[in-house]
């Protein structure tokens, strides 16, 4: 369902300024740098600002990044500086310090981490008109936003990027650490909770909690509609399965905002089970058995609604108004979570709608 004005109302509209925690910086330099990291990313690196991902050879996420140029030029460096930024939470994936290093072999390439040096930031509020896009669907439900303008849509200012991911995120920083941002005089500044509750709203995934490393997928991260994969580029690791789904596979699961009932945060991973709601003639109509279940990612407690916010990944065949969702804490307890389609995901078009049963 659509978000509605209750919850819609808590959607910060006014010019706003917060701190995005836990993220570290490395930076890559030298005169390779660009051909080493196009070869890695699931992005296409053209020397600018972009936003994708790393893979693993198996096409699961390790990494959810944005690339910047650095704003300060590297006096030691030949080439390009890259910073890329990205959550460095502990996980099953290897650092990634260690996976770049992995392949440096002998590119000139000078890898540092820079986290020390630079705080992240994001912006929005500020934007004057509603921005709309065009979308290009593949038979496997995969999205990919079309950039019309010839501009560059991650923005070309170094040190800051343009999120694309979706329309009304806004912009994102390095500020150097301990600095206040320059939008500080024309921003309200507010907590690291405004920008969690801001990409929640939007359904937009970030970090370790929501594309769990070595186990989600890209597409059903969405990756795709955020505009961090580009299926037509040359060789990358983890290409082979994601291109191949996006051609001949079926996306059976995305992330999507969801309401619940608990008035506080839940912890990750919880289970989202399916339930058939009964119906009068439900005894005389054969209904198939629903399969699988859905899982819960990052919560925040909506304020003065008394109830929860989140981002799920969620089986898009479980979206069905005969069909109610709970998440369920070890079988003592549980909360009715509501699905809802942020304002901005693409509507497929009809033509391009396919039964999931039928794909394979």
């Amino acid at each position: 369902m659509p978000i509605p004005p209750s919850l819609r109302a808590l959607l910060r509209t006014i010019p706003t300024l917060a701190p995005v925690s836990n993220r570290a910086v490395l930076s890559v330099s030298g005169s390779q740098a660009t051909e080493f990291l196009n070869g890695l990313l699931a992005c296409s690196l053209q020397g600018k600002q972009t936003y994708g991902a790393f893979l693993h050879a198996q096409g699961r996420v390790l990494y959810d990044t944005f690339l910047y140029n650095s704003p300060t030029p590297s006096l030691s460096s030949t080439g390009p500086t890259y910073l890329i930024e990205y959550d460095p939470t502990p996980s099953e994936a290897p650092t990634l310090m260690s996976l770049l290093k992995r392949y440096l072999l002998r590119s000139k390439v000078r890898i540092r981490d820079v986290s020390e040096e630079w705080d992240v930031w994001a912006a929005w509020g500020s934007e004057r008109t509603k921005e709309t896009r065009e979308w290009n669907w593949a038979r496997s439900g995969a999205v990919e936003p079309v950039w019309r303008t010839n501009e560059w849509p991650w923005g070309t200012e170094n040190g800051t990027i343009l999120d694309r991911r979706a329309p009304g995120m806004g912009k994102r920083m390095l500020v150097r650490k301990g600095e206040t941002p320059a939008d500080a005089s024309t921003h309200e500044l507010a907590g690291k909770d405004a920008y969690l509750l801001h990409r929640i709203m939007h359904g937009v995934p970030e970090g370790s909690v929501d594309i769990q490393p070595m186990h989600a997928f890209p597409i059903e991260s969405n990756l795709d509609a955020m505009g961090g994969l580009d299926f037509r580029k040359g060789c990358y690791v983890g290409q082979e399965l994601t291109v191949r789904t996006y051609h001949t596979g079926a996306v059976r699961k995305r992330i999507l905002p969801i309401h619940i009932s608990s008035p506080t945060s839940l912890p990750p991973y919880m289970s989202i089970k399916p339930s058939l709601l009964s119906t009068t003639d439900s005894a005389a109509v054969k209904t198939p058995r629903l399969r699988g279940s859905s899982t819960l990612l990052s919560t925040i407690a909506a304020p003065g609604i008394g109830s929860s916010l989140g981002l799920a990944l969620v089986r898009l065949e479980h979206l069905r108004p005969d069909i109610a969702l709970v998440a369920e804490e070890k079988g003592e307890q549980s909360w009715k979570v509501e699905p809802l389609w942020a304002d901005w995901w693409p509507e497929q078009p009809p033509d391009e709608v396919h039964d999931l049963n039928s794909l394979v």
